[in-house]
């Protein structure tokens, strides 16, 4: 299937740049662009894309108050920050609001075209490194406001100690195959866990699973 992407910049070199690279690859077509952050939510409502590369400083409305909109409104559209640096306060304020990852401005060809298919597919592109680092250095705000994600935290009072366990070890910023080595399972049983950790908390993906556990001071920064 031919993967639809949208792509979200208010600078035309940047939009047409990236245009080009992606209706190069056979599996992805650039299925229109958009300006500001006002212009892509309409544009997912009209075109239906499958992921929004979305930067975050756009004017009229930004790339934060865009993705929280197409995530509230759609939910299928994935979204794909891009930024130019990767420690940005910006990008963790994305996430919170529903991205499913980031991407840097002069990511290659090669990462970008992975990147959309990585998210199509509906996983979080995160290095688990940089994950931990970014949610870490800004969880550190105490004057960050409460985020809807943890306004009910008490939901993770459902989850089994077993799922709370794998939930804490996907804020560390282990993989499934390490968080199944950590526990000495299989593989597709974390899997599974992972799987029902989101459902549980109404998460779209581990990142979202990261950053709650973070904001729910399930695991401390450090």
């Amino acid at each position: 299937m031919t993967i639809r992407v949208l792509v979200a910049d208010d600078q035309v070199m940047v939009r047409e740049g990236f245009s080009v690279l992606l209706n190069a690859m056979p599996d992805i077509e650039v299925v229109g662009e958009a300006v500001n952050g006002r212009e892509a939510v309409a544009k997912v409502r009209e075109l239906a894309p499958d992921v929004v590369l979305m930067d975050i400083r756009m004017p009229e409305m930004n790339g934060i108050e865009a993705t929280r909109e197409i995530v509230a409104a759609d939910g299928t559209a994935k979204v794909l920050v891009l930024t130019t640096f990767d420690l940005d306060e910006y990008v963790y304020q994305a996430l919170r609001a529903g991205a499913s990852g980031f991407l840097l401005k002069d990511a290659s060809a090669r990462q970008l075209a992975e990147g959309v298919r990585v998210v199509a597919s509906g996983e979080a592109l995160l290095a688990p490194s940089v994950t931990r680092r970014l949610i870490t250095e800004f969880a550190k705000l105490s004057d960050a406001p409460p985020h809807p994600m943890t306004s009910a935290h008490a939901a993770y009072g459902d989850l089994t100690e077993r799922e709370t366990e794998v939930l804490v070890l996907i804020a560390q910023g282990l993989s499934n195959a390490e968080i199944a080595r950590r526990l000495v399972v299989a593989e597709s049983t974390i899997k599974t866990h992972v799987s029902r950790v989101l459902v549980k908390l109404g998460l779209r993906d581990r990142t979202q699973a990261a950053v709650f556990a973070y904001e729910a001071r399930l695991v401390t920064p450090g």
